[in-house]
């Protein structure tokens, strides 16, 4: 029924209804490329642990057999082996894990570390 009168409800409360729900997935995408952030890294710092004690399992067998079971090892938890050195019996690796925190943007995260024998 039109009584003359204009309409005075524009769709004010769509729009910012809108706004607050784009707010909300913003907020929501950054949450999650920051969560991936801090999950590479513990992925490379999983798969270097791993790796260096592989490494230091082998030690013994020369460089060039520690270090290929560090990158194996490496290699099957997610992470690409950058560095291995043999310090005596201790290995010493750097592994890398690539990630996609957000579309169209590939980051690193690195880990190191060094495992060998018990000292007393």
């Amino acid at each position: 029924m039109d009584d003359g009168r204009p309409d005075t409800e524009r769709g004010g409360a769509t729009v910012l209804l809108l706004a607050i729900g784009l707010v909300f997935v913003l907020f929501g995408t950054f949450g999650a490329a920051i969560a991936a952030a801090g999950m590479a890294g513990q992925r490379a710092a999983v798969a270097a642990d791993l790796g260096a004690l592989a490494g230091a399992a082998r030690a013994l067998d020369g460089g060039a057999m520690a270090c290929a079971s560090a990158a194996d090892i490496a290699g099957r938890n997610g992470g690409r082996l950058v560095g291995c050195r043999l310090d005596g019996l201790d290995v010493l690796v750097t592994v890398e894990v690539v990630f996609t925190p957000l579309p169209g943007l590939t980051r690193v995260a690195s880990s190191t570390a060094r495992a060998g024998p018990v000292r007393g």
